[in-house]
């Protein structure tokens, strides 16, 4: 039977210089070479195995992408500095001699910005479909498309992406099939639907604490040597390198990952179920009303749960933020952007993270301007924080 990733990460373990349960961070910038022809090999690529300048490599940035491709089932992976320089990076390397990027319609909004208004620049030509029709993808293919590009669960819409079905589809036409993975961690592993590449933002749920900044490319190997290449690699040429301390902090949070998405699922289903019993149009992967139910049902691992984003639709963004800020006066939770945080992070997507969308593509999405994100937390008793948020509910949407 294969492994879970529970176990895969279990089975891997680093420890410190002298024998400790945890490995040393290692922060320095460079390395020493005994031998000075044994530097120009690595320079050249033909010297492996050693560590030459942090921008290239790093030993406690190569641990923690051991530890994430345990989690993911990934030959390989690669730290980085944000979510965006993995998305970034890892188009701009395989899109190198240019190319055509078919992406879901539904990404987050600077994902959006970066394909509909840096890429078309630089000669990259972006088509966005619908991410709930496989076959409008593939209707997208031109002769010069090289990559499908997908959320496993969309931001902020949480449209689940039958990734099975862009496989094959990308398998079919030799593209790449590139996953933003942010929004569910262990819940889909996207290298099992023949993904080429899965990404992650680590600020979000990887990190959980809301103190930092990274991401992650989760592909083979080859193609994570290539984003270090002294001559070629997007991340070596343009440097949105993952710290040390970085990786060595999300190393070790990697471990607890597994309890803490099982807590943040508990805690949005609950909150969910309680709210569309009182007639709130609520979005939830976990809920038989959500349009991909069943396709969550089939393709996600639900050991984790149905992940802890839900959303509401309060009709309009000034409900949106008055909703919001009730919330936020009850101490349920804090208006701000981001999400995976221990506590639950509220925004209203078309005024934050979507913003970048115009409203006329926001439309063709079903980006409701009322749309109001909530990344559920799990601190506090569960009982007095549904309690808070239907009265809230009531308050705000029903009067």
């Amino acid at each position: 039977m294969p492994k879970t990733p529970e176990q895969r990460m279990r089975d891997l373990q680093h420890f410190g210089e002298e024998g400790g349960v945890v490995p040393v961070v290692d922060v320095a910038a460079t390395s020493t070479f005994l031998n000075p022809k044994d530097m120009e090999r690595r320079f050249q690529g033909e010297l492996e195995g050693c560590y030459l300048y942090s921008r290239h490599s790093n030993p406690s940035v190569t641990a923690f992408g051991k530890k994430i491709a345990a989690m993911e089932g990934s030959p390989a992976a690669l730290g980085v500095a944000s979510g965006m320089a993995a998305v970034a990076s890892t188009l701009e390397q395989i899109l190198i001699d240019g190319g055509h990027i078919v992406s879901s319609r539904t990404v987050y909004g600077g994902t959006w910005a970066l394909m509909s208004n840096v890429f078309p620049r630089r000669g990259i030509p972006v088509t966005f479909v619908d991410p709930r029709d496989p076959e409008a993808a593939r209707r997208a293919i031109r002769p010069d498309t090289k990559v499908l590009y997908t959320e496993s669960l969309s931001n902020p819409l949480l449209a689940a992406c039958d990734l099975k079905s862009w496989g094959k589809i990308a398998a079919d036409h030799n593209l790449k099939l590139v996953v933003d993975n942010t929004f569910a961690p262990l819940m889909v592993r996207p290298m099992e639907s023949g993904a080429f590449a899965s990404l992650h933002s680590c600020t979000k749920f990887i990190s959980g604490s809301a103190d930092l900044i990274a991401g992650a490319v989760c592909s083979s190997q080859d193609f994570v040597n290539s984003l270090i290449d002294v001559n070629s690699g997007a991340v070596m040429l343009r440097g949105p390198v993952m710290d040390a301390r970085i990786a060595h902090e999300l190393y070790l949070r990697l471990d607890h990952l597994p309890i803490r998405m099982r807590a943040h699922s508990e805690c949005a289903l609950h909150l969910a179920q309680a709210a569309e019993s009182e007639g709130h149009k609520v979005f939830y992967p976990g809920l038989k009303s959500h349009p991909d139910f069943d396709l969550v049902q089939k393709n996600f691992d639900l050991s984790w749960g149905h992940g802890g984003m839900l959303t509401i639709d309060c009709g309009d963004a000034s409900r949106a933020n008055a909703l919001a800020s009730r919330l936020q006066e009850t101490r349920f939770g804090l208006y701000a952007v981001s999400l995976g945080f221990s506590r639950t992070l509220m925004s209203v997507s078309a005024l934050s993270t979507s913003s970048e969308i115009p409203p006329d593509e926001r439309k063709k999405m079903g980006l409701s301007d009322g749309l109001l994100r909530l990344s559920v937390g799990y601190t506090g008793d569960l009982k007095t924080m549904t309690q808070r948020f239907l009265e809230a509910c009531h308050q705000v949407l029903k009067s």
